[in-house]
This record gives C-alpha cells, structure tokens and sequence, in this order.
C-alpha cells in the first residue's frame, strides 16, 4: 500500500506558524513550569543545607557582609530569613506550593501560591545568592506575573502581565546575543570552547568534542549567536518564526542542563516561553480572539520617552564631564593632545609637587582623599589631571595609541605645569602607575620619586594566571560599557558603591565622567594597547633614577602571590646608592580601596607622608655631602698653589 505524499508546502506549514494558546492555556504552563523550577530549587537546597553553615558557600555570617551598608530594618529582616528555622519553613512552604500548582484546576487560590513563590524567593534570595545562576530569578518573575494575573478577573490585566513575561524573555535573549556579538571570541565562534574549559560550567568531554571538531563548534557558536540576536523575530508575520525559535531556544536551554549543569535553566526560562507564544500569535488567530495589546504602545510611549530622556541625561553628563573645574589649566603635549589639569602650585613653595596618575576607566576625583588631605594639612603641592580622552582633557592625534603616548603626555605636562627648577613625585594607580614608571625616564633630575599605589607591571598578563585569564574579558566589558553609553543608556547605570566613599565634593562630577562614554571609549583604547605591550614584554625594567614607594592591596597579593613578586621588582628598578625605596601592603585593602576608601586611603597617605619625609631627609644630606666634598676637593687643589707662592 502506498502511503499518500505530504506536499512540501504543509511540512513547511508544520514547522512555521505560531503555536495556538489560549490565555488560560498559556497562564498554566507557564506557572506549572516556573513551579517545576521552584519545587526542585527547594529540594536541592534542603539537601544541601551544608552550604549555609560554617565554611558553606552561603554561610550567612559572610553572606551578610554584602549588606552591610543597607538599613538597619532591612538587614534585621534578612538576619531573620537567613535562620536555619525560617529558611526550612520557607522552603517547605515552597516545597508545597510547587506541588500544588503542578495539579489541575484554574482557581483563583493557584495565584495566591504563585505569589507566595515569588515572594519568598525574593527574601530568600540573599541567603542563597550562590548556586542559582538566574534561574530562580526568571521564575519569580513569572510567578509573580502570574499570580496577579490569577488574582485578577480583568482580561486586559491578564493579558497585560503576559505580555510583560514575553517582552522579558525577547529582551533577555536579544540583549544577551548583542552583548555576545561585541566579544571576539563568539564573533570568530571560539566561545563554546572557551565556555567547555571553564572549572565551573565547563564540561571535559563536551570540550574535547569542540578541540575535535572546530568547524560544528563554530558553526553551533554562530547559532547560538543567531537565535540570541533575532529571536526578536518570533512577533513577525503573524508568528510564523514562533515554533523554530521556541524550539531552538528550548533545546538551547535542555543542551545547558545537560552539558553545563544548569538544569533548572530548562524550566525556568522556558517558563516565559508560553507567554512569548501566546503574544506572538496574530489576533486574527481564534486562540488569542480578543487580546488585549495596548501594553505595546503604553510600552512604546514610555520608551521613547525614556529614550528622550536618557539622551537629555547623557547630553548634560558629557557637558559636566568635558567642563574644566574653574581655574584649571590646560596643555597641549607633543601629539597635539590637550590635558586638563586642576592642583596647587604655589610660587614661594620649593618642595616637591605630587602629580597624580590615574588607573584604567577611572577618574582625576579617584584621588579625592588623596587632594582633600593636601589641602586640609597645607602639605605639598599637587596636580591632578585628566589622561587625553577623559573627562575634559582631548585627545587630537589620528596616529594609533601606544602608552608612549600617555607617557610623553605626562612628561609635557609637567614641562609645562610645574615651574622651573621644582621637582615632582608621580603618584601612580593600577595602569596609571606604569605609566608614571615609563614617562620617569623623560623627566631626568626633575623627578624626586615615583609612588606605585598596586600598579600594574609588564609581564602581568604573562606571570599571572589569573590576570592572564581575566584579560581577554576586560576588553569584551569595556567595549561592551561604550556601546551601551553611546547608545544613551547612561540613565540605567547603576551607581558604583565606591562612588558614596569618596569626599562629597568629588561626587557629582566622578558620576558624569563614569557614565560617559568618552571615558570608556579612551580606556578601550589604552587596553589594547596594554594588553599587546604586555603579553610581549620581555626580560628585566628598565632602571629608574628616583626614590619609589611601592604600596600593594592585601587581596590583590592574597588572590595572586605573582603580584607580590612583579611589586617587588618594581621597587627592584629603583634600588641604587642613595635611593629610598620602600615596600609596604595595605592590610584589608583591594584594588581601588587604596583610594576610595577612606580608612584605607588614610593609611596608604600615612606611609606617603613618611615616605616623602624620608626622601626630603636624604636629599638634604645628599647635598650637604656633595657640597662639602666640594668644598674638600677645592681646598686641596688650590693649598698647593698657594703654598708655592708664599
């Protein structure tokens, strides 16, 4: 018997089209998904209450730490959902909700549980931060989207907050694709292999399979890109793209599961997927008959008034940023660049001036203790200054950067900003300290001393595992943080914890120069430059002609003792007769601390101070010894003369 041929035209239509549910049908698949996720995230956590105690991953007594800066309420709150007794009676609450919502029935008692869900994963949340990977997170949000939707007897609120869950999960998977497009890894299709080595979701066969096979892996590298970046397309044409779309993303999420071990990754964010299914779908459809769509234009009213409003902030961010600070004062270095400077020089001092050099995508104002303890305790001179790119400071040249440049800049500016016949101490952080070590050389008996606050070294990316590891996701994040600010989005930047430590003055200003892109674009630029200067550096510094203080950050030598050795051979560099060279690390202190926080920052200027004390000391005695050296070596050349004449 010969079977009847199925014309080419309906397999397609089998695979294309959109995938028909009604509200109701969409509301329980989506909260029995999300109660999938739910029930197995309790159970897990139950069984593995060791995670919580003593040495636990999530032992609160440390978790704690994280919230330390938030009200008194609200961590007494959390003290009292973090108690072994309240965390098991949440979670077997949950354990029973889960369960509920997985039986039939469409009472209005199902939203009730799916709220309870939701919002006891949210207190619960801070507890248990470690080990859920965002899939407890997409499933609160569809319980509490359904749950309301439940509880209300509103068509147009169902339908509402369906769509809000469709719109989520459209713009988790676009922004998660474009944000991939911008590293080069999953341009070039090499991420899925970098991802298969990773210790923590990295898989050793699956690996092998991606070294074995390097084409399929970029191929499925590509399509993952694919899905990602156009799954937007799912509301085309009706839906037509629905099944393809819904399908590859699933079995995205299930190869996850498998693969990587995320497996409530599969229900938590296929969760959101019948919401996408029944919103995608044309109204004409009988199974959506009567939607109600209106959230698409309130969405879109907001939105372009969100955008206006975004660009009028960025517009307004870029001015404060690129304003000089009245009486600063600008020089136009050997590139042709012009720097902003801002400081005290004054014209009776003959001390030395401190010229401060700031770290990769940071700020002049990162120095505000630093500024603010000059001025207060009518200490030395000093200038503060924005590198060409930052803040207000332009840079002009067309030819391709290199740190030369930075370092040529520095030594301009102090030619012309610091007054004949004055020395200067170059206070350096991070990359700002390796710059201030290359632009020493141009400055001959000008430079005094050369201050190294947990700078970088040359063969970090070479010495350091971690650092080596580390830097190819810089360059993906600072380009990342350009595009997002170039497309106005500044408005949605969180504000920075560091940024509430620093003087209240220095405040204002530091926010418009973070969120600017100009700042990123020019850190961008010099990580490039860095990271290829680094990875092919060779052999031992160069000697530098100056007295050093080198201060390293307790965690940043704790997580890598490789840095501890690179700091020491730094101060190596400037060790020779006559030199003050001085190591310390700052207990308790990480990277950026050294500056921002004012303990740490306090104690870092302690050893400053006497540093600087120290270097006065034995300059003074080195002159009084050459002068009377001087002295001696004259009177026995000439008591002979003399002698002879009498």
């Amino acid at each position: 018997m010969k079977l009847p041929s199925i014309p080419p035209r309906k397999r397609l239509s089998a695979l294309l089209g959109p995938i028909p549910l009604t509200r109701t049908q969409a509301l329980g698949a989506s909260e029995r998904l999300a109660a999938v996720t739910s029930l197995v995230s309790s159970l897990e956590h139950l069984a593995n209450r060791r995670h919580t105690r003593p040495g636990g991953l999530n032992h609160w007594a440390i978790a704690r730490e994280a919230y330390a800066a938030r009200s008194r309420p609200l961590r007494k709150a959390l003290d009292i959902t973090a108690h072994p007794w309240t965390t098991r009676a949440l979670h077997g609450g949950r354990i029973a909700a889960s369960a509920a919502l997985l039986l039939p029935g469409n009472s209005r008692l199902r939203g009730a549980a799916n709220l309870f869900l939701g919002v006891s994963g949210a207190m619960l949340y801070p507890t248990h931060r470690y080990g859920t990977d965002g899939s407890d997170q997409a499933s609160g949000l569809v319980q509490t989207a359904t749950g309301l939707a439940r509880l209300s007897s509103s068509p147009q609120t169902q339908d509402a907050l369906l769509w809000y869950v469709a719109a989520q999960s459209t713009l988790s998977y676009a922004v998660s694709g474009w944000v991939k497009l911008l590293g080069s890894d999953w341009r070039d299709g090499s991420a899925l292999g970098g991802v298969m080595r990773t210790r923590t979701y990295g898989e050793r066969h699956a690996w092998q399979l991606t070294q074995r096979y390097p084409k399929q892996a970029r191929a499925l590298a590509h399509g993952v890109l694919a899905l990602e970046c156009l799954f937007p397309l799912v509301y085309v044409k009706g839906g037509t793209l629905t099944r393809p779309l819904l399908a590859s993303a699933a079995s995205f999420h299930v190869a996850n599961g498998f693969v990587m071990g995320l497996g409530r990754f599969v229900t938590s964010f296929t969760a959101m997927h019948p919401a996408v299914a029944y919103t995608a779908a044309s109204r004409s459809h009988p199974a959506v008959a009567g939607r109600d769509d209106r959230l698409l234009a309130v969405t879109g009213a907001l939105a372009a008034g969100g955008a206006a409003t975004a660009a009028a902030l960025a517009v307004a961010r870029r001015l404060r940023a690129a304003d000089p600070r009245a009486g600063a004062g600008t020089v136009t270095t050997r590139h042709g660049n012009e720097l902003v400077f801002d400081g005290v020089v004054r014209s009776d001092s003959t001390g030395p001036v401190l010229v401060y050099v700031h770290g990769l995508a940071a700020t002049p104002g990162h120095f505000g203790w630093y500024v603010r303890a000059a001025r207060e305790e009518n200490g030395h001179d000093w200038l503060l200054y924005s590198r060409a790119g930052y803040g207000p400071s332009r840079r002009t040249t067309r030819r391709a950067y290199t740190l030369r440049e930075s370092a040529d800049d520095l030594a301009d500016l102090v030619a012309s900003a610091v007054p004949p016949g004055r020395r200067v101490v170059l206070v350096g952080h991070s990359l700002g300290g390796e710059i201030a070590r290359r632009a020493a050389g141009q400055l001959g008996d000008r430079l005094q001393a050369v201050v190294y606050l947990d700078s970088s070294h040359p063969a970090e990316l070479n010495r350091s595992h971690q650092q080596g590891q580390t830097a190819d996701h810089v360059g993906s994040a600072l380009q990342a943080f350009t595009v997002s600010l170039r497309a106005g989005l500044g408005a949605l930047l969180s504000r920075p914890d560091w940024l509430d430590n620093l003087p209240a003055a220095w405040r204002r200003r530091t926010m418009a120069e973070y969120a600017d892109a100009r700042l990123w674009r020019a850190a961008l630029r010099e990580w490039r430059s860095a990271e290829v200067e680094f990875r092919g550096h060779e052999g031992a510094l160069r000697p530098v002609d100056a007295h050093a203080l080198v201060v390293s950050a307790q965690h940043t030598v704790d997580r890598d003792p490789e840095q501890l050795l690179m700091h020491g051979e730094i101060a190596d560099a400037h060790r020779a007769p006559g030199r003050v060279v001085r190591t310390t690390v700052i207990e308790g202190a990480d990277h950026d601390g050294l500056l921002t926080d004012p303990r740490l920052a306090g104690e870092a200027l302690r050893h400053l101070k006497d540093f600087l004390a120290e270097t006065d000391r034995t300059d003074r005695t080195d002159a009084t010894d050459r002068t009377n050296r001087t002295g001696t070596a004259d009177h026995a050349t000439t008591a002979p003369g003399e002698a002879g004449s009498r």
